[in-house]
């Protein structure tokens, strides 16, 4: 009796639908097994904090590291963003003569989205990258086994202040493109529209801003900074596999990363009305 095949060429076989279902599940559970992981992550950081047991040097260093040296890139992204705005914006000022409500078109969109958006974007570029590559070079060095003989704890004396400094860096770097975001926008629209700074800035707190928008821009930047950090220091102390493994640990933090400050700026625009 013959055997019975399957051909190949038609669609729709058991096995290619099992791979593909395989697939799903596997995507399924490596993002679950990352949230989780971060997770834990997190709750062994913030079990340092309440306890105060964070290295205090450590957290100055980064802090120098990451915010400081942060401020050339974030002032340029800044001044220009505000740029940006109102060349978008010179069309319509024009075209219906609302000069005086450019500094509140400028200023809504800069200070509850743009602002804390781009700034973490670019910190994640260079502060979130950079952090995941130190770590995982330890890792793989096994520097961080050498601490664990030394009977010092990784999560207090390297982890905890590089997640403070992070989520610092982020807040205050997007208090900074804040302010010179409005400036650029100020006097670019001096340049392009001869709207002078002063007419802008009345548009800007003539009322229809208030501190509500500026507090649900920085928000936004403690939300990402947490992402940020805890993505970094995960993946960073995930890494295995030598220097291949420290490029997939960067590319995992900048992707993870930037997914999640695109879905967290959803739910926290939705969850704040705007």
């Amino acid at each position: 009796m013959a055997a019975q095949t399957t051909n190949p060429s038609k669609g729709g076989e058991p096995g290619a639908f099992a791979a593909f279902l395989a697939s799903i599940g596997g995507g399924f559970l490596s993002a679950a097994q990352t949230t989780g992981g971060m997770t834990i992550l997190l709750a062994r950081i913030l079990s340092r904090v309440l306890r105060i047991k964070v290295d205090g040097r450590e957290l100055w260093k980064n802090l120098y590291k990451m915010a400081v040296k942060s401020l050339p890139i974030v002032v340029v992204t800044a001044l220009f963003t505000g740029a940006i705005m109102v060349i978008q914006a010179a069309t319509i000022v024009k075209r219906y003569g609302a000069e005086g409500l450019l500094g509140w078109g400028a200023g809504f969109g800069t200070l509850r989205e743009i602002a804390p958006l781009l700034t973490a974007l670019m910190i994640s570029g260079r502060v979130g990258a950079n952090n995941t590559a130190e770590l995982g070079t330890m890792v793989v060095t096994e520097q961080l086994d050498a601490l664990r003989v030394l009977a010092i704890d990784p999560i207090s004396f390297l982890i905890a202040p590089r997640f403070i400094a992070i989520v610092s860096t982020l807040f205050m770097m997007t208090l900074f493109a804040d302010a010179l975001a409005l400036l650029g926008a100020a006097y670019t629209g001096q340049a392009l529209l001869g709207v002078s700074p002063t007419t802008f800035y009345n548009g800007l707190t003539a009322g229809l801003l208030g501190f509500g928008d500026v507090a649900n821009g920085l928000l936004k930047s403690v939300v990402f900074g947490l992402v940020m950090a805890l993505a970094s220091c995960y993946f960073g102390l995930s890494t295995s596999g030598g220097a291949p493994g420290v490029g997939r640990a960067v590319n995992a933090t900048v992707v993870t990363s930037a997914a999640g400050v695109f879905v967290l700026d959803y739910l926290v625009s939705f969850a704040l009305g705007g």
